[in-house]
């Protein structure tokens, strides 16, 4: 062997078959292709061909295809929205191997989970939609001008796209769950309390979310809306913020949208914009992000109500002295109640989701649990994606345990539309003890995902 390749970004476009129905005006379905300087025969061919393949399956299925199988990649289609398809086509991990001194090439389809790729496309439209609202939102706004379309769709996905790491996706990109902090209810009733003063003091704050170290304590959108809401500020708001704080050394200040200086009347900062789905379709509020020790409050704004320097000097001045207080007795909980480590742990790591109210729990990519942890091989990932796209595809429950041969004991258990995935190194195990071994972990580790005792 002398090489391998990963999986990569080939192309991602965007197409509307009713616009350049015409022959001649093919290139008017182009939405938005990348990569950007492909020459326009480039796009018109490979959009022409994704079109040709989703209308000729739909004569044998009601349901639209969702990939096409080649030798050198995998393309993912998905339409989001009625009329419009957005596609992304992926290059398949290779080995570069010698056969009676002669090279070829292998390539590794089994490396590249459909279930996988799907679930990054579909959330690639999510969180356009979560900051630009629907395409067919934006075509009203704009009195149909397609090119106003065209023109946001560039904007928003050509920084994206880059963000994009296809070689280490896996199953946690399937569930994209939300992680929730396990409060007692006293404290979580406090913290409801709180923002209902909140909303109460200030009617011009619509919907908040409220967090510590990341994690979600409450929130009042809807849970699709939170779910991207969730990985836009753990991915990107979060990071990029802790990372300029780092670098800066100055005072943190805590408004993480917003006002970078309440001082300065005139400098509102960095103000997104988000849609969101309430009763009226396609909201759009403006997101202040505030921050008190490691609790963070996110609070979303009509754009409609007037948003400047002196209403977040009010909202700093009511917010910051509750939240210190929240943030520090809630620390103060975990810290008591954290166990100490033990030396008795098996090794093993799990992955816990719940379809119902998108809850996730694991230890899988996290460094914090190297105590109770092991590192998972690429392969070991891509058979837990094996068993959850089997497990999706019966409408029933059930239970998979298998013994690879690196002799890593893997299992996958869906019940009542929550699935439990546990990866444990015990070479000498049997199959009774390794099934004995997951109820004491299930009963141990997901008894507290909201509630502490």
């Amino acid at each position: 062997m002398a090489s391998k390749g990963s999986a990569g970004l080939l192309n991602f476009f965007i197409f509307n078959s009713k616009y350049g129905a015409r022959e001649g005006e093919e290139e008017k379905k182009v939405m938005f292709y990348f990569p950007e300087e492909a020459d326009i025969d480039t796009k018109v061919k490979n959009i022409g061909l994704a079109e040709a393949i989703v209308q000729f399956t739909s004569t044998f299925s009601d349901l639209p295809c969702q990939s096409m199988h080649t030798q050198k990649s995998r393309q993912l289609y998905l339409e989001p929205e009625p009329g419009f398809w957005m596609a992304m086509t992926v290059s398949l991990p290779y080995k570069e191997k010698t056969k009676d001194g002669q090279p070829y090439v292998e390539y590794r389809e089994d490396d590249v989970q459909d279930s996988v790729f799907a679930a990054v496309l579909d959330f690639a439209y999510r969180m356009f939609k979560l900051f630009n609202g629907t395409f067919e939102h934006i075509l009203q706004r704009a009195d149909g001008d397609v090119e106003t379309l065209k023109q946001r769709l560039g904007h928003f996905y050509n920084k994206y796209l880059l963000t994009l790491k296809l070689s280490q996706c896996d199953l946690l990109d399937v569930f994209n769950g939300i992680h929730f902090l396990p409060l007692d209810k006293n404290t979580y009733l406090r913290i409801q309390c709180f923002i209902n003063q909140l909303e109460a003091a200030f009617p011009t704050v619509k919907y908040t979310a409220f967090l510590y170290n990341d994690k979600l304590v409450w929130s009042g959108l809807e849970q699709e809306d939170m779910r991207t809401m969730y990985l836009y500020l753990t991915t990107s708001l979060f990071p990029s913020y802790n990372l300029q704080e780092h670098q800066g050394g100055s005072q943190p200040r805590r408004f993480m949208t917003g006002p970078p200086d309440l001082s300065d009347d005139k400098a509102i900062g960095k103000l997104p914009r988000v849609f969101v789905s309430t009763d009226t379709e396609n909201e759009e509020c403006y997101l202040l992000v505030y921050r008190a020790m490691s609790a963070t409050i996110c609070m979303l704004i009509n754009v409609k109500c007037q948003l400047n320097v002196q209403l977040c000097r009010k909202l700093d001045a009511m917010l910051a002295p509750q939240m210190t207080k929240l943030a520090s007795d809630i620390k103060e909980q975990h810290y008591q109640r954290a166990a100490p480590p033990s030396t008795t742990d098996p090794m093993f790591k799990y992955i816990y989701f719940n379809h119902m109210n998108l809850a996730q729990q694991t230890t899988v990519h996290l460094d914090l649990q190297k105590r109770a942890g092991i590192n998972i091989p690429q392969e070991i990932m891509r058979l837990l994606g094996d068993i959850n796209a089997d497990l999706t595809r019966s409408n029933h429950d059930g239970e998979t345990i298998v013994k690879t041969t690196s002799d890593f004991w893997v299992v996958g258990k869906k019940s009542d539309s929550r699935e439990f995935y546990v990866v444990i190194n015990q070479k000498n195990a049997n199959l009774i003890e390794i099934n004995e071994e997951v109820k004491r972990l299930c009963t141990s580790h997901l008894n507290s995902v909201f509630f502490l005792d």
